[in-house]
Formats: C-alpha cells, structure tokens, sequence
C-alpha cells in the first residue's frame, strides 16, 4: 500500500467499508472523478455548497456573532429555512449558556501506522456531560438503525475517548458521559441521539485498530460484490459499473465529501505517538 496515506477518517473508512476500489481510487491513486455524481449534477452540487454554508452560519453563531447579523447571510430559501429551524431548536438554543463550547473541532489520535483524525461540529461540555453534534443538511431523515452502524457514529464517539482528554481538564472522557446527535436542518424536531458504553468504545477501537492493519498491508483492492453501492459512486465508470447515477437525495445517503482537512497537528486535540 501507498506510503503517502498517513491518515484515516470517517469518510476514507467508510469508503474502505463499503467498496476497496474506491478507497484505493480516491486515496491511494487521487483519481479525479470521471463520472457525474447524481442527477441533476448542478442542483445537488448548489445544495452541498449551501450544506457547507450552513455549517459557517451556526459556526459563526456559536462564537458569539449575534443571530439578527449572522441571520441575514442566509440568502437562498433553503438556507432561510434551515437557519429558521436552527434558531427555533430550543435545545440549540440553550448550548450557550448551559456548555462549553468547541465549534469546528479537530481531534486526532494514533491509530496502528496512521493517525485517526476527524473533525467535529460541535462538541458541548456541560458538567459530566459531554455531547457531540453534527449537522446534517439530508433531503431525506435517514434511518436511526443505518447511522447507528455508520463509521462516522462510531468513529467520533471513540475518538473523542482517545483523545478528548484536554477538553475535560486533561481526564479523558468515559464512554458514559457521550451523547452523539444528528440534527437535521429539515428535520428539526426529529434528531438521531447515540449513547455511549464501556464496551460499545472497545468494540468500536478495536474495529478500527483492525481495520486500519488491513488498509495498511493491503495488496489488493477489489470491487464491492453489491452493486447498489456503485449507483452513486463518481468511480463506477472504472469499473465499468455504468456512467448515470442514481437520485440526488438516495445518493447524498450514501456518499458524503471526504473532509478537506489542512492539518497542522500542533494545533489540534491530540495524544502522541
């Protein structure tokens, strides 16, 4: 296996998971994508880019930028909707006065020969609480039982574990104290909350120690044998898998951009080698 792959992430996981040829396509050989995504490109193109804005919108709110001011950058209907449905989430509301606050949060920890690295929304310490929160712009409320099983559930919940320890006084977390929550910004009143346990955070590391030996002596990649999972993925034409994909709101389930991460690991929670 390549060399110059030094991190893991939620997302390059559950590409692994879900098919090795597009690990090795995306990660490995940095393959630009030769097929349209979904259908239509430019309108689910035009909902991710508001997606990320939204993420700035609440960001910015959280640090302390007045909402009437944050608000009026809310320029298209579905963000005017999205932010409406943010600043009416009395639970939102609260996060302010009741928590501690850690917006756009970078943890890292080692992880075999990477380091595990991922990047959070928010992360709220309230006394011995501790609650992760994710964003999610979804044209469908997913499931509970398939986030439940995703690696992104897994992974935050287990690295905040690992490498949490400065935002709690320098005592790492327990399992116990973690609460993971998917809002949705069109789903407001329905969110997906995940405990935590003992036993769930050393199935889960161990999973990972796991499956990062495999990655990391790989010599062979091969296709996923369920070829649902090619209807939304930009590398099916590699694999001559068909060139269309499938609808914009099934495939933004399956599929989620690989986070961009410029990492300055100084800079970020970590714990060392």
């Amino acid at each position: 296996m390549s060399d110059q792959l030094n991190t893991l992430s939620q997302s390059s996981l559950q590409d692994y998971h879900d098919c090795p040829r597009r690990f090795e396509l995306r990660y490995l050989q940095h393959l630009a994508y030769p097929a349209i995504e979904t259908e239509p490109a430019l309108e689910n193109e035009k909902h991710q880019q508001e997606g990320e804005y939204f993420h700035r919108l609440v960001q910015q709110h959280l640090i302390g930028i007045p909402a009437e001011q944050v608000g009026k950058l809310a320029n298209t209907p579905n963000l005017q909707r999205w932010w409406e449905n943010y600043l009416s989430a009395k639970d939102l509301m609260g996060l302010r006065d009741q928590s501690k606050l850690y917006a756009e949060t970078t943890l890292s920890a080692p992880l075999g020969k990477f380091r595990l690295v991922a990047k959070y929304d928010l992360i709220a310490v309230s006394g011995d609480r501790v609650v992760i929160y994710d964003w999610k712009t979804y044209r469908k409320r997913p499931k509970s039982d398939w986030l439940n099983v995703r690696w992104q559930t897994r992974v935050y919940r287990a690295l905040l574990v690992q490498a949490g320890a400065h935002l709690n006084g320098g005592k790492s977390f327990a399992p116990e104290q973690i609460e993971m929550i998917y809002w949705f910004a069109d789903f407001p009143n329905d969110p997906a909350r995940f405990a935590y346990k003992a036993d769930q955070f050393k199935r889960d590391w161990d999973a990972l120690t796991k499956i990062s030996d495999e990655i990391k002596t790989a010599s062979d990649f091969p296709k996923t044998d369920d070829t649902s999972k090619c209807n939304y993925c930009p590398y099916r034409s590699y694999c001559n898998r068909g060139i269309r994909a499938g609808d914009a709101a099934d495939a933004e389930l399956e599929t989620e951009a690989e986070e961009l991460f410029d990492i300055n690991f100084e800079q970020i929670g970590e714990i060392a080698f």
